[in-house]
C-alpha cells in the first residue's frame, strides 16, 4: 500500500510539472502572443511564478518518492539474499530527471531572476528576450520528460 500511495504521488507530481510545460509552452504562450508587451511580459511572469512554485513542490515529491521507492525494492531484494542491479529503464529515468531538475533549477535560479528583473524595470525588450530563453529551456526540459515517460512505458 505505501508503495503503490508513493508511485500515485509520484505520478501526480510529474502530471503537475510536464502538463504544466505542455500548458504553457503550447497554449498560453500562444495566446499571450496576441497582447501587447507589458500586458504579455507581466501575465507570463505571473504565472511562471506561481508555476515554478509548485514545480518545486513537485521536484521534492518526485525525488522523495522515487528515492523511497527505489530504496525499498533495494532492501527488499538484499533480505531476499539476491543482489540489487537498478534496471535499465530506472536508470535512465532516475539520470535524466535529475538533468530536468538541474535546467528547471537554471529556469527558476537564472533565467526567471532575469525575467523578474525586466518587469521591475518595465524593461519588456529585455523582458521578451528572458521569456525566449525560458521557453527554449523549457522545451528541452519538455522533451526529456516525454523521453522518461516513453523509456519508462516501452521498457517496463
Amino acid at each position: 500500500m505505501i508503495y503503490a500511495t508513493l508511485k500515485l504521488l509520484h505520478v501526480l507530481a510529474l502530471v503537475v510539472w510536464i502538463g504544466g510545460m505542455v500548458f504553457a509552452h503550447f497554449f498560453l504562450r500562444p495566446a499571450a502572443m496576441q497582447l501587447e508587451a507589458p500586458v504579455r511580459v507581466r501575465l507570463m511572469h505571473a504565472t511562471l511564478q506561481r508555476f515554478f512554485a509548485a514545480v518545486l513542490v513537485a521536484i521534492g515529491v518526485v525525488l522523495a518518492s522515487g528515492l523511497w521507492m527505489i530504496g525499498r525494492v533495494a532492501k527488499e531484494s538484499v533480505q531476499a539474499g539476491l543482489g540489487f542491479a537498478m534496471p535499465l529503464n530506472w536508470t535512465i529515468m532516475a539520470t535524466l530527471g535529475i538533468v530536468m531538475m538541474l535546467i528547471f533549477g537554471h529556469i527558476r535560479f537564472a533565467l526567471f531572476k532575469r525575467l523578474s528583473k525586466a518587469v521591475a524595470a518595465s524593461d519588456w525588450s529585455a523582458g521578451g528576450a528572458a521569456l525566449a530563453s525560458i521557453r527554449t529551456a523549457v522545451g528541452i526540459n519538455l522533451g526529456l520528460g516525454v523521453v522518461i515517460i516513453a523509456i519508462t512505458f516501452l521498457m517496463a
